[in-house]
């Protein structure tokens, strides 16, 4: 409780398990969600207007939700490389 106000409860899990459906799915949405919602709840926790006891699992979560992004724009780079690569040297689906 802070000036005799409650705090709202912490949305942790939620983030967390976002966090991790974006890596096990590899649903570059739920990463995005993840690491968007994670970054508001970490304002809120030290605005004081949320209950910090959730600040491990939202930071686990926003973590994973960025390396599910990160995973997604690797790949599509690695993709991108590979169709050049295979314009440049004449490469054919036959």
């Amino acid at each position: 409780m802070t000036n005799g106000t409650s705090l709202r409860p912490h949305r942790g899990n939620i983030v967390l398990i976002l966090g991790i459906l974006g890596i096990l799915c590899t649903c570059l949405p739920l990463g995005i969600v993840a690491w968007v919602l994670g970054h508001q709840e970490l304002k809120d926790i030290d605005a004081g207007q949320v209950d910090p006891s959730g600040r491990g699992a939202v930071q686990a979560g926003r973590i994973l939700g960025i390396v599910s992004v990160v995973i997604w724009v690797l790949a599509g780079l690695v993709g991108v490389g590979l169709v050049v690569v295979g314009l440049i040297t004449g490469a054919h689906l036959d």
